[in-house]
């Protein structure tokens, strides 16, 4: 492989990703793709997952751009997706990079704005999922015990 053909950054899905990495830990940068993802794209596209980044053509770029924008018409199953029935569309959609970042952020002004418990807890800066919040979770100036001033 010749030093023409290797690109020190690539750009995959929006995301600037080091030429050095490997295909398995280089997917992995791009939010909205973990290690299992990498590894299914991987496979599904018969790639080396130890090859560099930095090797890859555009037209091998392109085609893990498609099959992580629709993972299910690739054959994926339903499950696999981030975004299973889209509230919008109705769809199985799989985001990644800023789309998936902008609909997490949409999703908590919805709840904050029809005052779900949910949405009441988040505006507070409280925990969400039912944990306990006696001892956990303090933040701020207020922490530890105030005494009188003698």
């Amino acid at each position: 492989m010749s030093t023409q053909e290797y690109r020190h950054i690539v750009r995959v899905a929006g995301r600037d990703i080091d030429g050095q990495e490997n295909l398995l830990q280089g997917l992995t940068r791009i939010k909205g793709v973990g290690l299992r993802m990498s590894k299914a794209v991987i496979r599904q596209l018969g790639l080396d997952p130890m090859a560099r980044m930095g090797y890859l053509d555009d037209n091998t770029i392109e085609r893990i751009e498609s099959l992580l924008s629709d993972p299910t018409a690739a054959g994926f199953p339903h499950w696999y997706v981030n975004r299973p029935r889209d509230r919008l569309t109705g769809k199985m959609v799989h985001l990644t990079g800023n789309d998936l970042e902008f609909i997490h952020k949409s999703d908590i002004e919805r709840l904050k704005r029809l005052r779900a418990w949910r949405g009441i807890r988040h505006a507070l800066g409280l925990k969400v999922r039912g944990q306990h919040t006696r001892t956990t979770g303090r933040r701020g100036a207020t922490v530890g015990v105030s005494r009188k001033k003698t």
